[in-house]
């Protein structure tokens, strides 16, 4: 980012940190990656997988959802890089991506769980 003077001085030192700043194509990814985590249901699919590799027929099982609506869920998760599939045969089994990015939510959801959850701390 190119250096620029701030109208106010606070005595912070912002113009150090903005020569810094990600530009807003970097923010718009970190944007997409968080709007995949707007919908429990996809949060908790994605968690699912951050444990198993499963297919969509006990996908759909585990989280009391129609096969469709499941499907419609994975297939926004591939798009978004969190998770990966493979081909058996007939059968598609998916698993999440083995990248920092989906390391790293797949942390933040077990700390929040973990924060906003006390009845965890009882069992």
């Amino acid at each position: 980012m190119a250096q620029c003077s701030l109208p106010h001085d606070h005595g912070q030192r912002m113009e150090q940190e903005l020569a810094h700043m990600p530009n807003l194509a970097e923010f718009q990814t970190v944007s997409e990656l968080f709007k995949q985590m707007g919908d429990a249901s996809r949060v908790r699919i994605f968690w699912l997988l951050c444990h198993c590799e499963e297919c969509v027929i006990n996908l759909s099982a585990m989280v009391d959802m129609t096969s469709p609506a499941v499907s419609h869920h994975l297939k926004l998760l591939k798009n978004a890089g969190l998770i990966v599939s493979r081909r058996e045969g007939k059968e598609v089994y998916y698993r999440a991506a083995d990248t920092s990015q989906a390391r790293l939510l797949h942390q933040m959801i077990e700390a929040m769980v973990e924060i906003t959850c006390p009845t965890r701390e009882a069992e």
